[in-house]
């Protein structure tokens, strides 16, 4: 029955999807289009997005959407709506560490920049938002381009590129309050002040945010808190300088173990780690770091046709986890074992600290060229990082001197990029794209924790160029249509986790070329469009099992691997008080053919198994989304133009999701759909702008499911055993906020 409910869940999706089969519902409406091209006014976030007609597949979120829903959860839960997109939390709640996946590729596959600033971690390549607490209140426009995508800065975008734009500031002098509570002792305070334009010609803006919360699992708290300072002087009408402090500092409770199998059906909130020797748990298993941004803009416009602009840019990050370990082997932190006067001890439980302390840094650029029908853009970037991994036992019950520091190995990459896009307009109807990318890579890793000896040094060079077209059908008010198409490749280099535990044979970067091509129609009442993918995977690094000379499990260069699909959206204006916006994606992830190893207990070895033509991990043949806006009151009730409320009643469907790359049902998350609901308030009063008041119900039917896992295999007696981990996430929860603004 269960089954039959989430097929006809996702049966109702396509038919809203395809009464207009689907792809822009923000960016297509022409009164939308304006107020997005006013948002992209910065240099840096307009070199690195496309416009409406550039032939890739994105979606445009205005920073109205985004506050809307923004009550203290962290930034990639509430982009959940977005097209082929799946979010999760390990805490259960969204607030913490949480991630998204786009087509089935995860945070280290999507390039994210902040005002054309990399984030992506230069060595995991992963894109931790717990260390941008509130990010999404201080956020003015998203733009998420699906696939290859155009050129960026940092790391190829491998799945998607997440362009955040956070530097607006207020036009007028003002304030902001906002206050959120929510299930799981969530709460969430912001508060945002700007002195407006200044007859000087300066701007000086400050947002402060805390958010703190219990979490869903067990022992996964979280403590947030950042700081923004933002300050820019027009010098005049062609010049003007900004810069940024931007300061996060986070203190969560570790529960990236998730949840054993077993345990769902019991304690659908445990957590194992920190446990300690008499079976009471450690009070201080925490993840602890502070990451601050420094970021420098100077846009100058020459003349009509020329424009440059150039940004500085230092992230400065430094923390560490702290976990209590039992039963810790001497040997492995370098320590002769203890000998008492009747024993010798080899073994002792410990609390220890792993620290990474790292900069940054570099420069941006980009020259802008417009005349007539011909848009060139140059730019690029030029990055360092520098960063040094070290671990301190805190305390042990013996044997070890106090903050003993059994390992401290650094590195350093540097990375140098430069593109040209060439936007060429042949007609009024055909329009041609060019972007050229070229990409120096250079990386050297003082040795690894459990692989000291091991000083690996590559160099790559990567040539990753994009051409693509887009026609235009019809270009009239009411009736907007266009057809395009686009080839894109990009590389990648492997991360710091695939060199320490690639020991023998270093691993060889990855390559994608990416095939789209869409359709989009454009009416007055509806929007719609589809869009087709293929992205062909050469040497796609893959987890396979096996196990290099000092135990560390490695990801495999996969020869042949691809993505196929197809992403329909569609926005339907049913009624004055009733518009239906829906997307959904329907796409095979397949390995040609890998071998998978799995740990013999018997023998001390491993065994291979051959797979062919199987499911890509974490990449669900099925992902949609809808969203049902009713505004009953102004239509029916005559509201007072001051006044706004709106109702949304949002659901989301993910279909099954393999833990490992086997195809085995066995080893998998179960499909899942969602049901929320949303009402926001809005009127203006007295003594202040505006008040806003918002509540949220999110997972209405109460569904037990999970977001995310991992598994370990292994024989034991003969037998074949598979261990999954999951991470729950939670029931039903409720939020509410209200808002001032002065």
């Amino acid at each position: 029955m269960a089954h039959f409910k989430q097929i006809t869940f996702t049966v109702i999706l396509a038919a809203t999807s395809g009464v207009a089969l689907a792809q822009v519902a923000e960016d297509t409406l022409a009164t939308q289009q304006k107020k997005f091209v006013r948002e992209l006014q910065p240099i840096e976030v307009r070199s690195l997005r496309v416009s409406g007609d550039a032939p890739f597949a994105k979606t445009d979120i205005s920073g109205k959407e985004i506050e809307q829903q923004n009550l203290g959860q962290d930034l990639p839960m509430l982009l959940q709506q977005t097209v082929s997109t799946v979010v999760t939390s390990d805490a259960g709640a969204g607030v913490g560490y949480t991630g998204m996946r786009v087509r089935g590729s995860d945070g280290t596959r999507i390039n994210v920049t902040l005002n054309g600033i990399p984030v992506n971690d230069a060595e995991s390549q992963g894109s931790y938002f717990v260390d941008l607490p509130d990010l999404a209140s201080s956020t003015s426009s998203i733009q998420l381009q699906r696939g290859v995508g155009t050129s960026t800065n940092g790391a190829g975008a491998f799945g998607a590129t997440l362009s955040v734009s956070n530097m607006d500031q207020m036009q007028k002098a003002g304030a902001e309050v906002n206050i959120s509570a929510a299930s799981f002792n969530t709460q969430k305070y912001t508060i945002k002040a700007g002195t407006g334009l200044l007859d000087n010609g300066w701007s000086f803006d400050v947002r402060l945010s805390k958010i703190s919360s219990d979490g869903y699992i067990q022992r996964s708290a979280s403590d947030l808190k950042s700081l923004q300072l933002l300050a820019s002087w027009q010098i005049n009408e062609k010049t003007k300088f900004r810069f940024q402090i931007l300061s996060g500092s986070e203190k969560t409770g570790q529960a990236w173990n998730g949840v054993p199998q077993d345990s769902l059906s019991t304690n659908r909130r445990f957590n194992e780690l920190g446990l300690k020797s008499d079976g009471t748990y450690y009070n201080n298993q925490t993840d602890n770091y502070i990451q601050t941004y420094y970021q420098a803009f100077l846009d100058h416009n020459f003349n009509a046709h020329w424009s440059g602009h150039v940004g500085l840019f230092l992230t400065r990050g430094k923390g560490y986890y702290e976990e209590y370990k039992l039963g810790q082997n001497f040997s492995d932190y370098g320590l002769p074992n203890f000998t008492t006067a009747s024993d010798t001890l080899r073994s002792v439980d410990m609390i220890r600290q792993l620290w990474l302390d790292n900069y940054y840094y570099g420069g941006v650029y980009s020259i802008d060229y417009t005349k007539h029908n011909t848009l060139i853009t140059f730019g690029g970037a030029v990055t360092q990082y520098t960063g040094t991994h070290y671990g301190v036992i805190k305390w042990a019950e013996y044997g070890v001197p106090n903050d003993y520091k059994w390992y401290s190995n650094d590195a350093q990459k540097n990375d140098w990029s430069n593109y040209i896009k060439l936007q060429q307009t042949i007609n009024k109807k055909l329009t041609l794209y060019t972007d050229l990318q070229l990409r120096t890579v250079s990386y050297f890793m003082n040795g690894f924790r459990q692989n000291p000896t091991l000083h690996p040094t590559v160099n790559y060079n990567f040539f990753n160029p994009k051409i693509g077209a887009n026609f235009m059908l019809q270009n009239e008010k009411n009736n907007k249509q266009r057809i395009y198409a686009s080839l894109a490749i990009a590389s990648k280099e492997p991360n710091r986790d695939d060199f320490e535990a690639s020991s023998t044979q270093l691993p060889k970067p990855e390559r994608l070329t990416d095939f789209e091509a869409g359709y989009e129609i454009n009416k007055k009442r509806w929007t719609a469009s589809a869009n087709v993918f293929y992205m062909d995977y050469k040497d796609q690094l893959v987890l396979t099992g096996q196990i290099n000379d000092v135990g560390a499990y490695t990801r495999t260069n996969v020869d042949k691997s691809y993505r196929a699909g197809i992403e329909l959206q569609g926005l339907f204006k049913a009624k004055k008080w009733m518009q239906l916006n829906g997307n959904i994606s329907f796409s095979k992830n397949k390995i040609g053919s890998f071998t998978e190893y799995i740990d013999n207990w018997d023998n001390g070895g491993q065994e291979a198994v051959a797979h062919k033509n199987t499911d890509i991990a974490f990449s669900p043949n099925v992902v949609a989304a809808l969203d049902i806006k009713l505004l009953p009151f102004q239509h029916f009730f005559k509201f007072h133009p001051e006044q706004h409320v709106e109702f949304d009643i949002l659901g989301k469907h993910v279909s099954r999701q393999y833990l490992d790359n086997t195809s085995d049902n066995a080893r998998s998350i179960a499909d899942y759909s969602l049901l929320d609901f949303r009402a926001r308030y809005v009127i203006q009063i007295k003594h202040a702008r505006e008040l806003s008041l918002t509540f949220a119900v999110n997972n209405i039917l109460n569904r037990r499911y999970e977001s995310n896992g991992y598994n370990y295999s292994y024989i034991n007696g003969g037998n074949l055993t598979t261990s999954n981990y999951y991470f729950p996430q939670a029931g039903t929860n409720i939020w509410g906020g209200i808002g001032l603004k002065f």
